[in-house]
């Protein structure tokens, strides 16, 4: 019979609240315009076969002008994108250790006797994540708002948000469905990959306790098992959100036109990119996040 499992220590609603904003407004300060060129990459339709054409692809109208202006036409949508990751952030790991507590209290006897206490404990964290990451879909609004300003702000047409919301309506939930689909994998790919690095290569019994190192190294381990996890659905979400509001596509139909016309390949598109930009970014909040929140809560005590 395996050991028991140990439990983290926990910390307080205030403390996991500033230590994930906190770590979201890093993030957006620092990875916006990485995140706007992987949106358009993957949001492209064919090949990109020259670097002239990867220029347009990237910089589109704006691709004749000089770099300092290119470079500033990286920053679409910066209102929406702050308000969808400083809440998603703060949702998704703030939120993720209540899940865990919560699974832990009720299932960890379970978890404990099907899986070994180490894996228990891993794969509760995991499905805590899962659950936390299904229930992100309630942020989608904004996600395809910025999503949107990013790779189709023709789609806006001079409106503001509240203009938008009372047009659009629920219809800025397109794609809820396939969302979900996407985060429920990704998200426990990410909190899994994490806690099983932290249990196998560290040892850590309280992974709460973990450096920033050991949190950076765990964090990349569960950042590249999210985002390979998640690439295909990923790729349709992003084209079914940067549609036109007139012209929407289901993510059927898309899919079936990427097997048809572009290949397997195509439900992979933007991975490499997404992994050398969005893995350090996932990679750089989910570690800090981890790293402030033990920090903020001895601060308030």
């Amino acid at each position: 019979m395996s050991p028991p499992s140990s439990t983290d220590k926990k910390q307080s609603g205030a403390a996991r609240v500033l230590g994930s904003a906190s770590a979201g407004i890093c993030e957006i300060a620092v990875f916006h315009p990485v995140d706007t060129i992987s949106k358009r990459l993957m949001s492209n339709h064919g090949r990109i076969s020259s670097a002239s054409q990867l220029n347009s692809v990237i910089f589109r109208e704006h691709a004749a002008e000089a770099l300092g202006k290119r470079l500033f036409t990286l920053f679409p949508g910066l209102g929406y994108a702050a308000c969808y990751k400083i809440l998603q952030r703060v949702y998704k790991y703030g939120g993720q250790p209540f899940a865990n507590e919560f699974l832990t209290k009720n299932f960890k006897d379970n978890y404990d006797s099907w899986f070994g206490a180490k894996n228990g404990k891993a794969l509760l964290s995991a499905t805590a994540g899962s659950l936390i990451g299904i229930g992100e879909v309630v942020l989608l609004p904004l996600d395809v708002l910025k999503i949107k300003r990013q790779t189709n702000p023709e789609s806006f047409r001079g409106r503001g948000f509240i203009k938008i919301l009372a047009d659009e309506g629920f219809g800025l939930y397109r794609g809820w469905g396939w969302t979900m689909a996407r985060n429920a994998p990704g998200s426990f790919a990410l909190f899994g990959g994490n806690s099983f690095a932290k249990e196998y290569i560290f040892g850590l019994k309280d992974y709460s306790s973990a450096t920033w190192t050991q949190n950076f190294i765990t964090s990349i381990f569960g950042a590249s098992a999210s985002l390979i996890v998640s690439a295909p659905l990923d790729v349709i979400k992003t084209r079914i959100q940067n549609r036109n509001f007139d012209n929407p596509e289901s993510g059927f139909t898309i899919l079936k036109n990427m097997a048809r016309k572009e290949g397997i390949s195509a439900f992979f598109k933007g991975l490499t990119p997404k992994l050398l930009t969005t893995g350090p970014k996932l990679v750089f909040s989910f570690a800090l996040a981890q790293s402030l929140i033990p920090a903020f809560d001895k601060l308030i005590k």
